[in-house]
């Protein structure tokens, strides 16, 4: 139904729905208009936008073009230079030939203006254009000039865009900290308000990628999430599937692949005629969540649809062809895509670990070995927790292909310990499987099968069909230790998560209290004979030999952290359960009925609080206990009798 009112009046609702953000009655409105013939090239440029927010790439074009035709028309070469180079970005994403022609003429309008702000958004064209080219000292001089403009027009989003590129520049440089420190000012005042939506669009992609380059996943994944929510409140529908590329990235690191797969296919949907170059990075990233999986075909079909809206398909294209067998195809495909990084060493990174693989598949041990150093180059340049874990993964597949078992094992445990303190239960999953083999190779079967067994869990629960399939049958050609019947008593312990500690104190303090959490509860453990049996998520595992050394151990361990809770003010709520029963032994895992007994057990208790089976207290001296009381165990038959522990 048409609007209401006269042109002028209609006019001014959709300017006013345009400087609102309304995007979607903006374009209803300025559609209406622009059929009447009553725009001029600024608002052409605010039906362009309205159209670009809402997913119509092509009408955003033809919009933006039409204004363009009116500003030089009049005269007007500056308002023309920026539109020309709005369109030349939008022809970049759809990786089209034509932007290159719109930067040019770009230029040639700016030939003989002074400084102005549309000269800071030439440079900032500039200096992207080297950065593709992987000329990063000609891009962070054309961005140092951005930030220049900005500064001296007082100009708040082209400060913001020269310290964005600036900082994602110097990361790549390998000065992480001062790079982050300019992306973190960007940041803020993106999520001040003080940007206008283009800008702050940019800004927040940049530090989403900078982030899960460097393989901070928590941090990548918090500013996903703040841009997801940014996009909500305005109603957009173009940069959410952006955001949605880098969200399923993340989700698949942390292990959940089909929420992973759902949010990627979604972003392909979404930017498929929109951005067709982003959207080359979302089949990407379905090729490697599909491989990880074990669906080779679907996986290949996703690579070959990235390469197709312009992505390289590398490495996923290289491992995809390994896990056929076709090794000299993988070999090939990997170099192809090394040599295609030079200059970019972030883009190289993600290479570097599928050359390692594929080098040793081809028995070129000298490959492996000279990837891995230059990948162990890398990881002392940026010092990260993940970049630290491939090199080190790296490392010990090379050292154990080389029949260097001790140095494989110490760089192969180091490696499942990073990628578990960064939360990749995939690459800590290959870690361990990767030891067992190692372990198997030093005639170590108890450990071989604990570490293997621990993968084979870890990829049944992930659905790494090829991995499973892999770790299973090393488990079965190993000489398994013979199992046993051992009594024990069992503790477990968890962390009672305090989401108003956690706002209280902030993300980074509570990652380092559960890092003193981790090591306080390791040294009781030792101190007391326990044997640390698994650590998943926030919880231990843990076995002793006497029901007393057990309960002495949870004892302590509460009265520690209510002595850190008095001189800090502050500490974590720890739940502790404990049980004595007989359970199957193998090498250093227990299984059977007393132990999931014990966990859900520990499962009855609050935090703060030791429960304890009441079998496992009759008979101890100097433990002071609650009444008993009879529980019903989910997946128990029969009712357990229970006591609360007095730790106090």
């Amino acid at each position: 139904m048409a609007s209401t009112g006269t042109s002028p009046e209609r006019l001014a609702r959709a300017r006013d729905a345009a400087e609102r953000y309304a995007w979607v009655e903006a374009s209803e409105l300025l559609q209406e208009l622009d059929h009447e013939g009553v725009l001029d090239a600024d608002d052409l440029g605010r039906l362009a936008d309205a159209f670009w927010w809402t997913g119509r790439m092509d009408a955003a074009i033809d919009a933006r073009e039409r204004g363009f035709s009116a500003h030089v028309e009049q005269g007007e070469n500056r308002q023309a230079a920026y539109f020309a180079l709005r369109i030349a970005r939008d022809h970049e994403h759809k990786r089209s030939g034509l932007a290159n022609g719109w930067f040019t003429r770009a230029e040639r309008l700016l030939a003989d203006e002074v400084d102005c702000m549309e000269q800071g958004h030439l440079s900032r064209w500039r200096s992207h254009r080297a950065r593709r080219k992987g000329d990063l000292d000609d891009a962070l001089e054309h961005s140092r000039r951005t930030l220049e403009l900005g500064q001296e027009l007082r100009d708040p989003n082209l400060m913001a865009l020269g310290l964005h590129d600036q900082g994602g520049i110097l990361i790549e440089q390998g000065h992480v900290e001062e790079g982050f420190a300019m992306l973190d000012e960007a940041t803020v005042a993106a999520v001040s308000g003080e940007l206008d939506p283009h800008t702050t669009a940019i800004v927040y992609c940049g530090i989403i990628g900078s982030c899960r380059d460097l393989g901070d996943y928590g941090r990548a994944g918090d500013w996903t999430e703040a841009a997801k929510r940014w996009c909500e409140r305005q109603a957009i529908s173009g940069f959410p599937g952006v955001c949605r590329v880098f969200r399923a990235e993340v989700m698949r690191l942390r292990g959940d692949w089909l929420a992973a797969e759902a949010e990627v296919g979604l972003a392909c949907t979404e930017l498929q005629d929109f951005a067709p170059d982003v959207a080359s990075h979302g089949f990407y990233e379905l090729g490697e969540l599909r491989l990880r999986m074990g669906d080779l075909d679907s996986a290949e079909d996703a690579f070959r649809r990235a390469h197709s809206l312009g992505r390289e398909p590398q490495p996923g294209m290289a491992l995809l062809q390994l896990a056929r067998g076709d090794v000299e195809a993988a070999s090939r495909s990997i170099k192809r895509g090394i040599a295609d990084t030079t200059g970019r060493p972030l883009l190289r990174l993600r290479m570097l670990p599928a050359h390692v693989e594929i080098a040793l598949a081809a028995g070129d041990l000298e490959t492996a070995e000279r990837a891995t150093a230059e990948l162990e180059g890398v990881a002392g340049e940026y010092k990260t927790a993940a970049i630290a874990a491939a090199a080190a993964t790296a490392r010990g597949m090379v050292d154990l292909a080389g029949g260097q078992t001790d140095s494989a094992l110490e760089d192969l445990r180091r490696s499942r310990a990073l990628w578990q303190e960064v939360n990749a239960p995939y690459e800590a999953a290959r870690a361990r499987l990767l030891l067992g083999e190692a372990y198997q190779a030093q005639g170590d079967r108890a450990a071989a099968e604990l570490e293997l067994a621990a993968a084979r869990d870890a990829f049944d629960r992930l659905g790494a069909a090829r991995d499973l399939q892999r770790s299973a049958e090393l488990l079965t050609a190993g000489d398994r230790t013979q199992s046993t019947r051992s009594s024990r008593t069992f503790l477990f312990t968890d962390i009672v998560r305090s989401t108003s500690l956690i706002d209280a104190i902030g993300d980074e303090a509570w990652r380092d209290l559960v890092d003193w959490h981790d090591r306080t509860l390791r040294a009781l453990f030792a101190e007391h004979g326990g044997e640390e049996v698994d650590h998943a998520g926030d919880g231990f595992f843990v076995a002793f030999e006497s029901a007393s050394s057990a309960l002495s151990c949870g004892r302590s361990i509460q009265q520690k952290l209510a002595e850190h809770r008095r001189t800090h003010g502050f500490a974590l709520q720890v739940r502790i359960g404990a049980h004595a029963a007989d359970a199957t032994q193998s090498g250093k895992r227990y299984s059977g009925k007393g132990v999931h007994e014990a966990a859900r057990v520990a499962a009855l208790a609050g935090g703060g609080e030791i429960v304890v089976s009441s079998s496992t207290v009759d008979g101890l001296d100097g433990y002071s206990v609650s009444e008993r009381r009879t529980v019903e165990l989910k997946g128990i038959a029969e009712p357990v009798e229970v006591v609360t522990l007095d730790w106090r």
